[in-house]
Formats: C-alpha cells, sequence, structure tokens
C-alpha cells in the first residue's frame, strides 16, 4: 500500500426534499383540506477516525463526497425519507483543515471519534403545515435548503509515542526493523527511507509503538533533499531518540544539523525529551567508539547510548530509557 499523508477532498451534504402540495380527495369528503407532507433532510457529511489505517491513499482515488439529497413529501401526510449520509473514513491522527490550509476543523486522534464536516439541509414544510383559522386552504409548500458545500484538506500525523531522528543513514530503519515486525527498506545509500514507517517494540513486557522517518540533511526546512515535510509525523511522540552514526567524521556536526533542522521547523520539536545514541558500533574498535561518544556527549549535553542494531549491543538499554520516557509522559498526561 503506498503512503499518502495529504489529500484535497470536495464534499457536499445532500439538499433538503421539497414538501408536498395536496388536498385530500376521497369520495363523501367535500372539503378534505390540505394534506401535503414534508421533505426530508438532506444527507450529513461526517469524518471517522477508524483503526487499521495509516495512509490517505484512498482520497487518491476519489475526491468527491456527497450526501444523498433528502426524498420530497408526498400527500396523505406523508413525510420525504432523509438522505443518506456519507462516512470519510481517515487513520487516527488525521487533521481537516479549511480549504486555506491553515484553519484546523478538526483533529481526529482517537479511533470511534466522529465529526460532522457538513449538515444536510432542512427539508421544505408542506402545505398542511401552513393550514390555519384565516388560511383553510394553502397553495404552495416550501422547498428543501441547500446543503452545504466546501473543499477540505486532510493531513496525516501519525501517532507514535517514540519518533526516530537523524541524518540518512544513521540506521534508524535497521533499528526498527531489530526491534519490531515493521520491514522498513534497508540499503547503503542516502534516502532509502521515503516515507514513514510505524513498528511495535516490545521491551519487559510493555509495548510502543515507535515512527521512523526519512532522514534530514542540512536546508531540509528549506527543501533541500526530501524536506521536513515528514517531520509532522513525529510531533505527536512523547520523546526522540536521535541516531548518530558511528561512521560520521564529525558526529558533533552531524548532530547538530539535526538539531537545527527540528528548530527550524518548529511544532515544539527540538523542546520534547530526547535520547541520543551513536550507532552502527559494530564497525568501529572501542577506542574509537569512545572518542567519538565523548564528542557527542558534549555537543548533546548529554550520555549517548552505543548500539548496533546488527549486532544487537546497547538495545535493551536504549528501548528501556524509552520506555521509561513515554510512562513517565503518560503519568504526567494523567495528572
Amino acid at each position: 500500500m503506498k503512503f499518502l499523508d495529504e489529500a484535497k477532498v470536495y464534499i457536499r451534504s445532500g439538499d433538503g426534499g421539497a414538501g408536498a402540495v395536496s388536498f385530500r380527495r376521497e369520495k363523501f369528503v367535500e372539503f378534505g383540506g390540505p394534506d401535503g407532507g414534508d421533505g426530508g433532510r438532506g444527507g450529513d457529511v461526517w469524518v471517522e477516525a477508524v483503526n487499521g489505517l495509516n495512509t490517505l491513499i484512498d482520497f487518491r482515488f476519489q475526491q468527491h463526497f456527497k450526501g444523498a439529497t433528502g426524498t420530497h413529501g408526498m400527500g396523505r401526510n406523508r413525510t420525504g425519507k432523509g438522505g443518506e449520509d456519507v462516512t470519510l473514513k481517515v487513520p487516527v491522527g488525521t487533521q481537516i483543515f479549511e480549504e486555506d490550509g491553515e484553519t484546523l476543523i478538526v483533529d481526529m486522534i482517537a479511533e470511534g471519534q466522529r465529526y460532522r464536516l457538513a449538515a444536510g439541509g432542512n427539508g421544505g414544510f408542506g402545505n398542511a403545515y401552513f393550514k390555519s383559522s384565516t388560511n383553510q386552504a394553502p397553495t404552495w409548500a416550501n422547498p428543501g435548503l441547500e446543503g452545504e458545500e466546501k473543499t477540505i484538506w486532510l493531513r496525516l500525523k501519525l501517532i507514535a509515542d517514540a519518533g526516530l531522528v537523524g541524518l540518512p543513514n544513521a540506521g534508524k530503519s535497521t533499528f526498527l526493523a531489530a526491534c519490531t515486525r515493521a520491514r522498513p527498506k534497508i540499503a547503503n545509500y542516502p534516502f532509502t527511507t521515503l516515507h514513514p514507517n510505524l513498528g511495535v517494540a516490545t521491551i519487559d513486557g510493555r509495548e510502543f509503538v515507535l515512527a521512523d522517518i526519512p532522514g534530514l540533511i542540512e536546508g531540509a526546512h528549506e527543501g533541500v533533499g526530501l524536506g521536513d515535510r515528514f517531520l509532522g509525523h513525529v510531533e505527536r511522540t512523547r520523546v526522540l531518540l536521535h541516531l548518530v552514526s558511528a561512521q560520521e567524521e564529525d558526529v558533533a556536526a552531524a548532530y547538530e544539523t539535526v538539531k537545527y533542522e527540528l528548530e527550524a521547523y518548529g511544532g515544539d520539536l527540538v523542546d520534547k525529551p530526547e535520547i541520543v545514541a551513536l550507532s552502527q558500533a559494530d564497525l568501529f574498535d572501542v577506542a574509537t567508539l569512545r572518542k567519538k561518544a565523548k564528542a557527542l556527549a558534549k555537543a548533546s549535553g548529554t550520555t549517548p547510548f552505543v548500539l548496533s542494531a546488527i549486532a544487537g549491543q546497547g538495545m535493551t538499554e536504549t528501548l528501556r530509557a524509552l520506555r521509561d520516557v513515554i510512562v513517565s509522559a503518560g503519568r504526567q498526561d494523567d495528572e
């Protein structure tokens, strides 16, 4: 399944049905009076967050959603049937914006959450509604009200507990594959990862969701490389795991490059709890790793983990550190 995290959609709720103009026509009833029924209400347009989806690819093939028109009223005081609603099913974490792309309508953050995007038009009154003591035989009825129409933007921000960030080829996909059942593409060239990947990691019986996004390079906030368009997928995470490859000549510069891009992007990413790790440690001897870890510690202000996803070195300690931050953040949210 291809990944798509943004889609433009046109929606229109159904028009209300028209009221009926009708009079009783029965044998032996000389003055039957009006009996025109009301029109049915038009169908609404809803959005619903459902489980099992992690892409908006369905909206590439269908961009128009319309609620059904209500049935017109009929004689014998019969009210028309309401129009069928239409529901846009989106992944949890989808944000709905107005056509300007900036005005947020709703943020779908919970499975089963529903929101009415456009209300169907009310049905018109039939002529029976207008009968009064001074007007015993009204000959008019209301038309149904028109539905609402608008163009909206859907933007997906994946919901994960922890996010992986770093330069291309920092070992993010290898880390994800080593501790989850996710199978991202892994190769020895930059930008192997072209779209975010999710996986569920388990440590000491506790599960949490990891998000791997394409690597950042200098100038990503200006659109260099794949740009920073995928950083939105780690905005909701509780903690970031910043991987710096031991293959980097200057690990401090590599760390600072990514931190600058996070700060330039905004979204409070630079203020999130961060765990730093020196990855791909199996490629170097202990003395070299010690030297690089010391330089990384000076740049980041924290003691980095030294790990190798291939060899399994340092994985347990890193996952436990992630879990501890996630659990702590969860307790703060409960308070």
